[in-house]
């Protein structure tokens, strides 16, 4: 495996042990995970931006501001998936992680399936794991 930067919209602190968000364009903070021959290499955590109507694209280039190549999320919209597309970053379905931890070692074992627009919701708070 190539190196790769995943990012993972977490609950306060971040770091491995947090939880992981339900809300992508919510979150309190990403959580940066560097992954390197299979193994995580770095921790890191940047703040989120705060979401306003239709602003959801500055989470995208926020995040591909700092090398995200992957993200594994719990749900989103389907403007930001085509988005994160649009910046190369691969998003993935990571609503059933226990914690940052787990999600990153299932996407590393490749057990997390690409998002795709199927999974996509139109938005709002409505809908559980999803967001704009």
């Amino acid at each position: 495996m190539n190196p790769t930067r995943i990012a993972i919209p977490s609950e306060l602190p971040g770091g491995l042990e947090a939880g992981v968000s339900a809300h992508f364009g919510h979150c309190d903070l990403y959580t940066l995970v560097d992954v390197q021959d299979g193994r995580i290499a770095q921790v890191d955590t940047i703040p989120s931006l705060p979401h306003e109507h239709g602003g959801c694209l500055r989470a995208v280039h926020h995040l591909a501001s700092h090398g995200v190549t992957a993200l594994i999320a719990g749900g989103m919209g389907q403007r930001p998936l085509m988005g994160f597309g649009q910046a190369g970053i691969q998003v993935y379905v990571g609503r059933e992680a226990i914690d940052v931890g787990a999600a990153v070692l299932a996407l590393i074992r490749g057990d997390l399936q690409p998002f795709t627009r199927d999974l996509t919701c139109g938005g709002g708070h409505g809908h559980q794991g999803v967001d704009s």
